[in-house]
């Protein structure tokens, strides 16, 4: 449990910013697929299942990110060639 809470601590803004973007995501498809469906509770199955899965691939999205830029800032930077 301790490595858990270690990680979501050592994530945390990438966890809150998967959060937020989760709550947006969900009130949207509900009112899309209501609009859509005129049924209730597909709408809500609908909004329910589809950000839950777009959340998860979000968060790894981000960690790729940000792992990606943390390569490039460690490469050493070439010189530019002088012309002469």
């Amino acid at each position: 449990m301790s490595r858990i809470r270690a990680t979501a601590r050592q994530n945390l803004p990438t966890l809150m910013k998967t959060g937020s973007y989760y709550v947006i995501h969900v009130c949207v498809a509900a009112l899309v697929a209501y609009a859509v469906t005129g049924n209730l509770i597909a709408s809500l199955t609908l909004s329910l299942l589809e950000p839950t899965v777009q959340a998860v691939a979000f968060f790894f999205h981000e960690k790729a990110w940000e792992r990606a830029l943390r390569r490039r800032a460690a490469q050493p930077r070439a010189e530019p060639a002088l012309a002469g």
